[in-house]
């Protein structure tokens, strides 16, 4: 049986590394960079930096799902400002805020 979870490559800051996430991370992502007018190579570099812990493939899970969950949010207007990947819920805001 095929995995769900599919291997890429992409280069941040002029090193080349692979993560592997399931296509709906891969298209969300995608769907965030191009709102915010970024690479996605850009996106991932972002992301990258602002985590604490973990493995970048579960940075990214938690990058798109908060991102979701931000605008599924009743009143909620424009882009939402993710928590810092790996940070305890309620800290303040750094990844996205440009």
């Amino acid at each position: 049986m095929k995995s769900p979870v599919v291997k890429r490559s992409i280069v941040i800051a002029d090193h080349k590394t692979s993560v592997s996430l399931e296509d709906a991370f891969w298209e969300g992502l995608k769907e965030i960079a191009g709102t915010r007018e970024r690479t996605l190579s850009d996106m991932v570099a972002l992301i990258d930096s602002q985590r604490r812990h973990g493995n970048l493939s579960s940075a990214i899970r938690l990058f798109v799902l908060d991102h979701y969950r931000g605008r599924a949010r009743p009143g909620d207007e424009g882009l939402p400002k993710p928590r810092d990947v790996g940070a305890p819920p309620g800290a303040p805001s750094v990844v996205g805020t440009d």
